[in-house]
């Protein structure tokens, strides 16, 4: 069992709320975080198609059977039941009677939207983190292969080549989640629109043409790629365009939740494959970014990450607003250490005001140095 680093702020939670949901893509460990940490609690899952029908059909006998200590998993299939929830919870008046947990996070928002806001708390559970990792001792110090296996909990769990796991995983969202969200009639040009995605890693978001490499509309490549935000599959990095000039880049870049599946759609076969590889920068860069988003969702922290484009080309890869104080970084998947690494931050702090303290590099090298431009850390002294 692999220890959880969300599941302090879920047994916190847990004391203030009456329900607390978890939400995060298919597979990342929800189900067995929940069953862990509340061993006590009765599970029940509505993807099993007898208590679906139960709960649907007979909310209020569901609820007479689990009035408290439950833990119901894929709690979006049966929407209306959120109301009877809302119901008996307000007429308990207690905290900790309910976890909802689902990977379908449009549907699940939409339906605590509509009757618990207010009385829920909603966690994010994304694949494992590399101090996760490092702390259940199977992280690896290799950057390829951690780059290609990727950090969802089954490949180490049950020892699943990641050849294995991922096409099966993307088959399972596209015929079961998609679905579900969104009426998409041709999945065959669906999935070639995901790898379409993968191979836009680390890049500013053209969605006219993504949109045309793929044979649709920009509409439909905007409905397409929201739902791959809403399943936990893409994730959109912000521009920072508020205080410095209007000749910034406006739109997002796009990164994947985990370089593993980033590296399946792009038919890599191997770690090896990946040291020539024309995207391993971007895989680096993205796995960097993946790295901050589990850092801040497993304190129950929502990020305020962005970056920095600028029509003459200065870029910054992060900037991290998610603290008091606003944090620059460059990444780079070189070993070797250059002083050129810093030439953006420079210019970028010149016109923003910002010290060497706030300023860092995170390479793929062995050294770890403070300059007088700034902090420089491999990438494991970054997250562990």
């Amino acid at each position: 069992m692999i220890e959880r680093t969300l599941k302090d702020k879920l047994l916190q939670l847990m004391q203030k709320y009456p329900v607390v949901t978890l939400t995060g893509p298919r597979q990342s460990g929800k189900s067995t975080l929940l069953k862990n940490a509340f061993s006590d609690f009765n599970y029940v899952s509505l993807e099993d198609p007898d208590n679906r029908i139960f709960a649907t059909d007979d909310p209020k006998g569901f609820l007479k059977t689990y009035p408290d200590k439950t833990i119901i998993d894929e709690a979006q299939k049966v929407p209306q039941l959120f109301s009877y929830i809302q119901t008996h919870t307000d007429s308990a008046n207690k905290t900790g009677m309910y976890l909802l947990a689902g990977s379908q996070n449009f549907l699940l928002m939409e339906a605590i939207g509509q009757s618990l806001a207010g009385r829920t708390a909603v966690l994010k559970l994304l694949p494992l983190s590399t101090r996760e990792m490092q702390n259940a001792k199977i992280e690896t110090q290799d950057i390829d292969t951690k780059l290609f296996k990727g950090s969802y909990p089954r490949l180490f769990d049950k020892d699943i080549p990641p050849e294995d796991f991922y096409p099966y995983y993307i088959q399972t969202y596209v015929e079961c989640d998609v679905r579900q969200v969104k009426n998409i009639g041709d999945l065959t040009t669906f999935e070639k629109f995901i790898k379409l995605c993968a191979g836009r890693i680390g890049q500013v978001l053209n969605v006219s043409s993504l949109a045309g490499d793929c044979g649709i509309s920009v509409s439909t490549a905007n409905s397409w790629l929201s739902v791959l935000e809403t399943g936990y599959i893409c994730y959109m990095l912000q521009p920072d365009f508020n205080n410095f000039s209007k000749r910034v880049i406006k739109s997002p870049k796009l990164y994947f939740y985990d370089t593993g599946l980033a590296c399946s759609l792009l038919q890599i076969s191997s770690p090896e494959q990946l040291k020539t590889h024309y995207l391993r920068g971007g895989l680096f860069e993205n796995l960097i970014i993946s790295e901050f988003l589990k850092h801040y969702y497993n304190q129950g922290i929502t990020p305020d990450l962005r970056y920095f484009r600028d029509s003459s080309g200065l870029e910054i890869d992060l900037l991290d607003y998610t603290g008091l104080r606003r944090d620059v970084y460059e990444v780079k998947a070189g070993a070797t250490f250059s002083t050129d690494y810093f030439k953006g931050i420079a210019k970028y702090c010149a016109f923003s005001g910002l010290s060497a303290d706030n300023c860092t590099v995170i390479y793929n090298g062995d050294k770890r140095m403070v300059t007088s431009n700034g902090k420089v850390l491999n990438f494991y002294d970054s997250f562990m």
